[in-house]
């Protein structure tokens, strides 16, 4: 307020203990000054609304995305749970020492992924053996199903101490 120095802000009485308007401000700037206090405050108060409006909207949209990713995880666990049964091929011997023993590969695992390789596209061994040849030194992702729950393994095939690359025996399941 341009009188702010005389003492008069947004409350002060303009008039004087008579009634009379006071003659040490010029009321008229006074009031003037107030009117466009008081408009930018109305301006400032919707601004304030639309911002809180919007960012309702925005959060109750990033809730429902939130909602609808955790369905979808969910399916998507629930399709998992369903193919727990595809195993194809099964561990009946581990070498102690060995790349498969190190892994953490254990016997009677039963195989639902090796590398590439899993339930639909499994013809026989020679498919673990080439996908086996073709990682050596490189760590290869291996799903198992232990106890009624699915276990991921890392395996390393390489050369050690002991035949083959894998140190382990795998036979196909007869389904």
């Amino acid at each position: 307020l341009p009188s702010q120095q005389k003492g008069v802000g947004m409350h002060e009485p303009l008039v004087d203990a008579e009634g009379f308007p006071r003659a040490d401000i010029d009321v008229y700037q006074v009031r003037t000054a107030r009117h466009n206090i008081i408009c930018l405050q109305n301006d400032h108060k919707a601004l304030m609304k639309q911002v809180e409006e919007a960012l309702h909207k925005l959060h109750a949209r990033e809730k429902e995305k939130h909602a609808k990713d955790e369905a979808e995880a969910m399916a998507e666990a629930m399709r998992q749970n369903q193919s727990l049964a595809q195993a194809f091929a099964k561990v009946n011997a581990v070498t102690p020492g060995s790349p498969a023993s190190v892994s953490g590969l254990q016997v009677d695992d039963e195989i639902v992924e090796f590398g590439s390789v899993n339930a639909n596209n499994f013809q026989n061994l020679q498919n673990i053996a080439m996908v086996v040849q073709h990682s050596e030194g490189r760590p290869l992702s291996v799903t198992v199903i232990r106890g009624g729950r699915r276990v991921h393994v890392g395996l390393t095939p390489k050369r050690w101490a002991g035949k083959g690359l894998l140190g382990c025996n795998i036979i196909p399941l007869q389904r």
